[in-house]
């Protein structure tokens, strides 16, 4: 075989490997957020995780599968999406809006007078 060939057979290796761990933390992270399944089967399917993986791996896909899914299902149900990546805050047009918006988080009481004072300094450019 060619280095070509040998480059190839390398990358899928590795891509097989990295697939087979993430398979495998999947395994461990559904096994320990199951929350019917008792202590003791928990351990010996992480005996049996240890010893034998690859076929532990296939016998729980096949096993708990759907089970896996429904919970993962289930979590993303209950889990708020972060979707505030790539938002940024955006500046005031003058150091009174500063002002009014740190007076109307005083008025509802967010934040401290202390830190009113110190949003004000900065607002009004300020070293305090």
């Amino acid at each position: 075989m060619g280095p070509f060939w040998n480059a190839f057979l390398y990358i899928f290796w590795i891509f097989a490997f990295v697939a087979y761990l993430m398979m495998l933390f999947g395994v461990l992270v559904d096994l320990f957020r199951d929350s019917e399944l008792n202590g003791w089967w928990k351990a010996l399917w992480v005996i049996f995780l240890v010893f034998v993986p690859f076929l532990t791996v296939l016998v729980y896909l096949i096993a708990r599968g759907r089970g896996m899914a429904a919970r993962n299902l289930a979590r993303h149900a209950t889990v708020r999406e972060d979707d505030s990546w790539g938002q940024h805050p955006t500046p005031s047009a003058t150091p009174a809006a500063d002002i009014q918006q740190a007076q109307a988080l005083l008025d509802t009481g967010a934040i401290t007078a202390g830190e009113f004072d110190a949003l004000k300094a900065k607002a009004l450019g300020q070293r305090f």
